[in-house]
């Protein structure tokens, strides 16, 4: 039964990724799709239901019942799949077949935050730091920042993925 689980959870992290993939080759395609807060809330909102999704189809092939370790696993697998094959191509895109998108898309996102800094009113001395504070950090595509925002996000989809799998446990009364 494990090993259809894993098998489970490997399609819709498959799925997921090629979902991901899709999104950041379209965000890729209009760099002002990363600088809006809905491109970034969707695609999370995506990851959290795939893995939601893996982990209640799992617990339907184990005829309705399933451990919280297994319903996390489902889910965990799923996740870091999907986000896997995310990061793999962002590095593609941004590191080796347009690096220069990676700056312009910098720029973008420092005029993003400039207007809603201002929308907001906050005073002059804030946006021109905050322009500063961005112009001094290195080219957020380079493999290492990817690698590390990888790592944060598998952390934050796991605490998510503790919490699914809490909700969709549920043990065999004629195991116990």
């Amino acid at each position: 039964m494990e090993k259809s689980i894993k098998s489970l959870a490997t399609n819709w992290g498959l799925y997921l990724g090629v979902a991901l993939a899709l999104l950041t080759v379209l965000g890729y395609v209009n760099l002002d799709l990363f600088t809006k807060w809905w491109f970034g809330i969707g695609m999370l909102i995506l990851v959290i239901v795939m893995g939601i999704i893996s982990a209640m189809k799992s617990k339907g092939l184990l005829g309705g019942f399933i451990s919280f370790k297994n319903a996390f696993t489902s889910y965990f697998i799923t996740v870091a799949l999907g986000l896997v094959i995310s990061t793999v191509v962002s590095i593609i895109i941004f590191n080796f077949v347009d690096p220069e998108a990676a700056n312009t898309l910098k720029e973008k996102i420092m005029d993003s935050q400039v207007q809603m800094m201002q929308n907001f009113g906050a005073p002059e001395e804030a946006i021109a730091e905050a322009v500063e504070k961005l112009e001094a950090q290195e080219n957020m595509f380079s493999i290492g920042k990817v690698l590390q925002s990888l790592a944060f996000q598998l952390i934050g989809y796991s605490i998510v993925g503790l919490i699914v799998a809490l909700v969709v446990k549920k043990n065999n009364p004629d195991e116990a």
